[in-house]
């Protein structure tokens, strides 16, 4: 999918949503639990009820891979269940990898080869070499973090140099020669709030994820006032506040509410594109 189609469907669904699949097998409704697969039939259910709200999935790898092998299948089946079922959708692997060179080669292989994932996040810490080896599958994305919704985003992100400029400002800067906004995105915390205009000056044209809408108190109104561009330029994350809304057996029909009010009120942003 490249940025045009991208923002094409945004337009068709009234939706920038991007439902993030952090499942954790402590948390799903306990009647799933003796399930063959528990983590997929949750993931399965969930889809079936966001499909139509929402623009991308965020399978965050650390709930898979902390399961071993039964993570791991569980994963895969959710990935192709979504490119068969709905091939509309975006699908991002939340892996935040970044390792040197020939390392981030077989982290590009599993996941763009391997597996039909649309995009990856990777950290930048380690620079152009690491970064490189995802940039080389065509129609494939990279989503660089920037300026993250955690606390701990201060340690090291907000500091400044000499000149007053910011870590984040530096990496969005010097990441803007590796490719263009049509194979980059950005990773930037809803929880920065005024931030984004400082960053939509350095990339205006970029698409941004964004994290930290709803359990870790972000504003959607305050991302779209000083995040969103003339092609909308975001897609919003949110998690727990839609795959938890509901502990029973309707767990998947509250998902599907939370995610209504969250299209509801996308759809009068984007409204303001027109």
């Amino acid at each position: 999918m490249n940025k045009q189609e991208l923002f094409e469907q945004i337009m068709h669904k009234r939706s920038f949503l991007c439902v993030g699949l952090d499942t954790d097998i402590k948390k799903i409704p306990t009647h799933l639990i003796n399930e063959e697969n528990p983590i997929f039939s949750f993931n399965k259910a969930i889809i079936d009820a966001t499909a139509a709200y929402c623009v991308a999935y965020k399978p965050n790898m650390a709930f898979y891979e902390c399961m071993g092998l039964k993570g791991w299948s569980a994963l895969e089946k959710t990935i192709r269940y979504i490119r068969e079922k709905y091939p509309e959708q975006f699908i991002i692997s939340d892996a935040k990898r970044g390792d040197i060179g020939n390392t981030s080669e077989m982290y590009a292989r599993g996941f763009f080869e391997d597996l039909p994932f649309d995009a990856v996040t990777v950290a930048p810490y380690m620079g152009e070499d690491s970064v490189k080896p995802f940039l080389t599958y065509k129609g494939k994305w990279v989503i660089l973090l920037a300026l993250t919704s955690n606390k701990g985003s201060q340690d090291f992100q907000l500091t400044t140099d000499a000149q007053g400029e910011r870590l984040y400002e530096k990496v969005l800067k010097k990441s803007r020669a590796w490719a263009t906004d049509e194979q980059m995105m950005y990773v930037v915390g809803a929880t920065q709030g005024s931030m984004f205009a400082d960053i939509r000056k350095v990339v205006p044209n970029h698409f941004l994820l964004v994290p930290g809408i709803g359990a870790q108190g972000g504003s959607l109104a305050e991302v779209v006032k000083y995040g969103m561009n003339d092609q909308c330029g975001l897609l919003v994350n949110s998690s727990r506040q839609i795959i938890y809304a509901g502990k029973g057996k309707d767990f998947a029909v509250c998902a599907q509410t939370e995610a209504i009010k969250l299209q509801e009120e996308m759809a009068g942003y984007l409204a303001q594109l027109k």
